[in-house]
């Protein structure tokens, strides 16, 4: 019995049909040589309580994820429902991404944006290849959240719940 090698799945399919999976929004950022960084990004998740674990997987091709590597720390800011803005600012690259963005340093130094819902504080745990990405995997080192606020959902390649289409 000879095994067929599986088709190959077309990338626009694949992102148009895990686009019904709809994702909350984040911001890495760092604290660098030169300043501030960071950068958008929706595949985050919790991976483990014990040990507390988060992941996230930024494109092989970013240019700031190894610089946020180099830092060693990061922090996890998950955007609320009035922050899409700031999440297409920080996706934007060769632009001041902090310019009239409002931040504070949590406890190990990362930036805390202002107006999130949540907030995680981590250090590098592991990296693990994952195609065209890199899996981080971050250890939790502080936490906080806001409860007053929802959150920027992801949705069908736009901003919120797209119901119809």
């Amino acid at each position: 019995m000879s095994e067929q090698p599986p088709e190959i799945v077309d990338p626009r399919v694949m992102r148009d049909v895990l686009g019904h999976f709809a994702s909350g929004i984040t911001i890495v950022t760092a604290i660098a040589d030169d300043g501030p960084i960071g950068f958008t990004c929706q595949s985050f998740s919790s991976l483990s309580l014990d040990p507390p674990l988060v992941a996230f997987a930024p494109a092989r091709s970013s240019t700031t994820w190894p610089r946020l590597r180099e830092a060693g720390r990061f922090c996890v800011n998950v955007l609320a429902d009035d922050q899409d803005r700031l999440s297409s600012q920080f996706a934007r690259s060769g632009t001041d991404k902090y310019a009239g963005v409002s931040w504070e340093p949590s406890a190990h130094g990362s930036p805390v944006l202002d107006g999130v819902v949540a907030w995680i504080d981590c250090e590098l745990f592991a990296e693990h290849e994952g195609g065209d990405h890199t899996i981080v995997v971050g250890r939790v080192l502080d936490l906080g959240a806001t409860a007053e606020k929802a959150p920027l959902v992801f949705h069908r390649g736009a901003y919120g719940l797209q119901t119809k289409g």
